[in-house]
């Protein structure tokens, strides 16, 4: 069937439920592949290509989410000369297209669709140029993540500020290209907003490196980011709340630990107090973020501990109750590995927390954009505490910040299933408090949280259910696929099934940043992060035949990389 309009494909022929049923006509030499339209080739019925669909009363913009054919009927088709007449099938393509938004008089596209076209609206393929024009819109700086992966001709952008805001997840399984993603995306961020705050949470040192002369280097621009080890940081016990400190050193299924935690709240008050009595604070609480010797703490306990009235004839009331609390304390004291942590050699006096924020977000000489935080180097156990630390930095640094809406933070974190886990495991109790209340209440202070994970079933409900933004890669998991799909909006679920067929790099953009839910493939990020995959058969072939074992076991020995 020849049309008129080179754009017209076909018809609807049945709705239900949001989803669209159209038939394709045909050409006399059958179903076409492609069209040529405005000097351009355009595939007819390409899983995931767009397509218009326009009747009387308006127009709307679909995707194409299966195609098939089947056979509707026969007809007689007459023979050469006096041959008798042949019977042939006759096939019908079907598409099943979903709707994605809609064009208003204006010629703009808005997402969601208020009314569905009615049976017989035509379809009609979209030239480049009109798709342009319907995915642009005004804003004021838009980040350029990547091309439309039906359209590369077309740039694929996203709005900032609908993005971080809203907090924004980037999921994919190991190999999928999270971390790439991620460093071309912060990257575009420095580029074009050079007044952004972020601090990003490196857990295995793949956006900043040492080279061999000693100097760090990663992947953001030079002048734009600050490199620190966590150990150089330096975030010291003092700045832990009362509830951390019962998380860190108190184990609650001992038998003594009510006794123990209710000690330890009055003990930590008192020293608080007593070590700031000079400093002209008017007001204090167990949680004031102030310096206070950890020594003592210890000696308070072993005091009570220990403690016998009557000439020592009588066992004091917490004679015994806190052996397990000493020992617990000393294990981490007197272990190298905390030495930044429980031995401070900067953070010693709490006039000392000024230059330790100043250099967190950003503010110490020389300023910087981007603050990335190398956990590489902490012990394993020791990672959740630290990043508990760090999520409730971000958060009370803008919760008492009168300009927190002209200083937003972005808190990237890397892995988050490591630290910010969906069980309820003890150990993780501080970081989930703090991510989740980052989570929950910290756009309204000016934080927002940028969750990076390949596990997205592992992480905490609380924090992915609050993200308004996804970018998912390539993911095979089964159960990861469905938990994605609940995650996505109604309108977007179907295409989670697309999820495990997506290329290396390639980008399923859905939420408040993205126009549509749309295929990205993202740009390569210069430099990329190091993450890459060991060179298997090159160092199998070329690699070389001996180590400096000794070498190895030091680095090990002294727990440095």
């Amino acid at each position: 069937m020849s049309t008129p309009d080179p754009t017209l494909i076909g018809r609807v022929i049945d709705i239900q439920g949001g989803r669209l049923i159209a038939t394709l006509y045909p050409s006399e030499d059958g179903f076409p592949s492609a069209k040529s339209i405005e000097d351009e080739s355009l595939p007819v019925g390409q899983l995931g290509s767009l397509v218009e669909i326009k009747d009387r009363a308006g127009h709307i913009l679909a995707e194409i989410a299966r195609s098939h054919e089947e056979a509707v009927g026969t007809r007689a088709v007459k023979g050469e000369a006096n041959a008798a007449p042949r019977q042939v099938t006759v096939r019908e393509r079907r598409l099943e297209l979903t709707a994605l938004g809609e064009i208003n008089d204006e010629g703009r596209l808005e997402p969601g669709v208020s009314r569905y076209p009615v049976v017989g609206a035509a379809v009609h393929l979209i030239p480049t140029t009109r798709l342009s024009g319907l995915l642009s819109r005004q804003a004021q700086v838009a980040l350029e993540l990547g091309r439309l992966s039906v359209r590369p001709a077309l740039k694929a952008t996203l709005e900032p500020t609908a993005l971080f805001g809203r907090h924004l997840a980037i999921l994919g399984q190991s190999g999928a290209g999270k971390s790439w993603t991620l460093a071309s995306l912060m990257q575009c961020v420095v580029k074009t907003m050079p007044r952004s705050h972020i601090v990003l949470l490196d857990l295995h040192g793949e956006y900043g490196w040492k080279r061999a002369d000693g100097t760090v280097e990663g992947i953001f621009p030079p002048g734009t980011a600050r490199y620190l080890d966590a150990r150089e940081l330096e975030i010291p016990y003092w700045l832990l709340t009362y509830s951390e400190l019962v998380d860190l050193f108190i184990d609650r299924a001992d038998a003594n630990a009510t006794l123990q935690i209710a000690f330890l709240r009055e003990t930590v008050y008192k020293l608080r107090k007593q070590s700031n009595q000079h400093a002209g604070i008017d007001r204090l609480s167990v949680d004031s973020p102030v310096y206070f010797p950890i020594d003592e703490l210890y000696q308070c306990f072993k005091k009570a501990n220990e403690e016998k009235l009557e000439f020592g004839k009588v066992k004091g009331p917490l004679f015994g109750a806190f052996d397990d609390f000493l020992v617990r304390f000393l294990s981490l004291y007197n272990d190298g590995r905390y030495d930044f942590f429980m031995h401070p050699r900067k953070n010693r006096s709490s006039a000392s927390l000024e230059g330790l924020l100043r250099d967190f977000v950003g503010l110490g000489e020389p300023k910087r954009q981007v603050t990335v935080i190398d956990l590489s180097p902490i012990p394993v156990d020791l990672r959740p505490v630290i990043s508990a630390q760090i999520g409730r930095l971000a958060y009370e640094f803008n919760y008492w910040n009168p300009r927190r809406h002209e200083f937003p933070l972005l808190l990237v974190c890397e892995e988050a299933h490591q630290y910010i886990p969906r069980e309820s495991d003890t150990r993780f109790v501080g970081t989930r408090r703090s991510m989740e209340r980052i989570a929950k209440e910290g756009r309204k202070y000016g934080v927002t949280l940028c969750i990076v994970s390949q596990r997205p079933t592992e992480l905490s409900e609380t924090v992915l259910s609050q993200c308004g933004n996804y970018l998912c890669l390539r993911i095979s998991n089964a159960d990861d696929q469905e938990y994605v799909r609940r995650l996505l909006p109604e309108g977007a679920k179907n295409l989670a099934d697309m999820l495990s067929s997506l290329r290396r790099g390639e980008v399923l953009a859905v939420g408040d940043a993205a126009m549509l839910p749309v295929r990205i493939q993202g740009y390569r990020p210069d430099p990329p992060p190091a993450s890459n995959d060991a060179p298997l058969s090159q160092s199998w072939m070329d690699g070389p035949e001996d180590l400096d074992v000794a070498d190895i076991i030091d680095h090990w020995w002294r727990q440095v990389r």
